[in-house]
């Protein structure tokens, strides 16, 4: 098990079933958490994990930037994301803003809270998650979804080469088939195999963990066959 005592890691999108998994592989590995998210969930996940702050806030309204600055975090774990399909000739404005707002708009604003602390202190990370389809550049029927989950790789990728310098690095997370949740199971969507949250997080806490001369940029995971 990663091992980060005296690790401090703000955690977004708290209660969902990724990153419940996740906060509890922190805590067992003995980081101190920053929750972040909305609401009910927010106060699930309030109820059940320990943690330094929590912090009701829309990370896709500019507002939240002030205020995540105010905190001070070694690594930023962004899970907030949505899906959505719909042919590519029938998608509206709104669905364009639903899905860049939830998937790259909230990861934007959450690392330019984190980031000034970060480089002052001359380390930090920053984990986000896309998906199989971005690592693919396709997503037939999903065109959208794709888009915003390429743009979350590019801007992570583009991080980590800009201050890599200066002690921050980033990883993006590829899940390489549908996670393993019940939002999943109940969307009447079916899948010949998912992945388990559970190893997700393990291998999120484990890159956490990665010397600086090992780190990787880019992670995929895909479900057992």
């Amino acid at each position: 098990m990663a091992k980060l005592s005296g690790t401090t890691v703000m955690l977004t999108g708290a209660g969902g079933a990724l990153a419940t998994a996740i906060a509890q592989e922190l805590i067992d590995a003995g980081a101190e958490l920053i929750l972040v998210g909305r609401g009910e969930a927010l106060k699930r996940a309030e109820d059940r994990f320990p943690a330094k702050k929590t912090l009701d806030l829309d990370l896709t309204d500019p507002d939240c930037v002030d205020i995540l600055k105010k905190q001070r975090a070694d690594v930023l774990i962004h899970t907030i994301g949505a899906f959505s399909a719909q042919d590519a000739h029938k998608a509206s404005e709104k669905d364009y803003q639903a899905m860049f707002g939830a998937n790259m708009q909230s990861l934007f604003h959450a690392a330019q809270g984190v980031l000034p602390h970060m480089i002052k202190q001359k380390e930090g990370m920053i984990l986000g998650v896309s998906a199989g389809q971005a690592a693919k550049m396709s997503g037939p029927g999903a065109a959208l979804y794709t888009a915003s989950k390429a743009a979350v790789a590019a801007y992570l990728l583009s991080l980590h080469d800009e201050l890599k310098a200066k002690g921050v690095t980033t990883l993006t997370l590829y899940p390489m088939g549908a996670i393993d949740t019940s939002s999943n199971r109940e969307s009447g969507l079916t899948w010949e195999a998912t992945i388990d949250p559970r190893a997700l997080a393990q291998t999120l806490a484990h890159a956490i963990t990665r010397p600086a001369r090992a780190h990787m940029t880019e992670l995929k995971v895909y479900p057992e066959l």
